[in-house]
């Protein structure tokens, strides 16, 4: 049965097919997953959290460097994709996004004008990355998304904290973090000492 939210949609809408392939170290032990990237003219790379609005670098940077430019290119115009890659490949950390089809009500990138069409093939992702038995997203959209395809009794963490699940007969923790977006009113400050809390209780800080 679709969503209600597709009964509220202008079907003639263009069905958007996940642009970039996930990001899968073999070492992984972490999946962290967001909803869907912005429109392509928002970009500054070919990459996760492609718009230079998001502060999802900017909180990487701080966490683990204490410094929030330490992924952005000299200029602060755009990211260092290279260094980012090796960096994530180096740590263990898997990047995809829970939606792999969806609709642009309003042409936009807020989560709130998203309709998923298709889901992400979260086994296949999982089937790919052996090691990992904890999942992160980041804001509401795709936390609702992952925990739609979990089993009914999987709680939805609060933010901050996580879940404990059972998901192809793998133990999965489901953690979920503040949202990255601008849009979330918290601080970077704030949102790198949630992330730092995070990585620390992982092992991966």
């Amino acid at each position: 049965m679709p969503p209600v939210s597709a009964c509220l949609s202008d079907m003639n809408a263009t069905v958007e097919t996940h642009p970039l392939p996930p990001f899968l170290p073999a070492n992984a032990r972490l999946l962290m997953l967001g909803s869907f990237p912005p429109p392509r003219a928002r970009w500054k790379m070919d990459f996760y959290y492609p718009n230079f609005q998001n502060d999802m670098w900017r909180v990487f940077g701080l966490v683990f460097f204490g410094d929030k430019d330490y992924f952005v290119e000299a200029g602060g115009k755009a990211f260092k994709e290279g260094l980012l890659r090796e960096f994530l490949a180096d740590k263990g950390v898997a990047i995809s996004d829970t939606a792999h089809k969806v609709r642009r009500l309003q042409g936009n990138a807020a989560d709130k004008f998203l309709e998923i069409v298709e889901p992400v093939d979260l086994a296949g992702l999982l089937a790919r990355i052996p090691l990992c038995q904890t999942v992160m997203t980041t804001g509401e959209l795709a936390t609702d998304t992952l925990l739609a395809l979990m089993p009914s009794e999987t709680a939805k963490p609060k933010i901050g904290e996580y879940a404990e699940t059972v998901f192809g007969g793998r133990n999965l923790r489901l953690y979920r973090l503040p949202s990255s977006s601008r849009a979330y009113p918290l601080a970077l400050e704030k949102k790198a000492e949630a992330y730092g809390r995070f990585f620390r209780e992982i092992g991966l800080l």
